[in-house]
């Protein structure tokens, strides 16, 4: 691409949608939308097209384009709104494209497209190993070796599909706001509840990194991610590093490895 040419990245997951636009290496512009397979490409087309000019980025710079997804059916209704609005082939990112880092999963194809991304663009940042908690829809953690392989995680439930299931399941319980009580033990639902979820979350990833560094080393660098994890950042006290954009600079770091 030349300098005045876009990279579009697509990061389709469960909850949101998530797109970069890259000038290059940088970074110019981010935009989220929900999720919905229900939306046809034209709706979604128009949704992306009024993001682009409310920022001033004309769409006939978009040049080339690179996705991953955990909502399968959504593939081919991003790859239509690129080819039709676009006039791009989308890269998309899964079996067969390079991406640098050796999976060593008992079946590679099994691991989802966004843990290897995060993987990518965390060894472009950080010295291995590294340990990667995503703190999205899924509570993810992954390990990346001190020789830079990828080796494994766990997953549960995210913080929000645990606070639903708990305010659907129990009568007398309500929604409340995913943020941080004024103590452990909640004088009132309200706080009772928050505390519960972000303190129990806080302290299940803080057992969980400690477990992971038994296994990788010490010193491993611990790197979070995802639309939740500034809510338990100060509770776990654990994380090195947060970068909220990780799976859009892996997309943007694949693209260029199979340009």
């Amino acid at each position: 691409m030349s300098r005045h040419d876009l990279l579009l990245a697509i990061d389709i997951g469960n909850t949101s949608v998530a797109m970069g636009i890259y000038e290059g290496p940088r970074l110019a512009a981010t935009f989220r939308i929900a999720t919905d397979q229900e939306n046809l490409p034209d709706e979604y087309a128009m949704l992306l097209l009024g993001l682009l000019r409310s920022r001033e980025i004309e769409p006939s710079r978009i040049h080339a384009a690179v996705m991953s997804s955990t909502v399968p059916p959504l593939l081919n209704t991003f790859r239509q709104v690129c080819r039709d609005y676009f006039s791009v082939e989308a890269l998309v990112v899964g079996p067969g494209v390079k991406t640098g880092v050796r999976v060593l999963y008992d079946n590679p194809r099994e691991v989802g497209p966004d843990r290897v991304l995060h993987a990518v663009a965390a060894l472009k940042r950080y010295s291995p190993p590294i340990i990667i908690v995503d703190v999205g829809t899924a509570l993810v953690f992954d390990a990346v070796s001190r020789e830079g392989d990828y080796l494994g995680g766990a997953i549960a439930p995210g913080i929000a599909i645990a606070a639903q299931a708990l305010m659907a399941r129990a009568a007398m319980l309500f929604r409340v706001s995913l943020e941080r009580p004024p103590n452990p033990i909640g004088r009132n639902t309200t706080h009772s509840m928050q505390a519960g979820i972000v303190f129990g979350y806080a302290e299940m990833v803080r057992g969980m990194v400690r477990r992971f560094k038994e296994e990788i080393g010490e010193d491993a660098t611990v790197v979070a991610t995802g639309g939740y994890a500034s809510v338990i950042a100060a509770e776990a006290g654990c994380f090195d590093a947060l970068e909220e954009n990780l799976n859009l600079e892996g997309l943007r770091l694949v693209y260029g490895a199979n340009k």
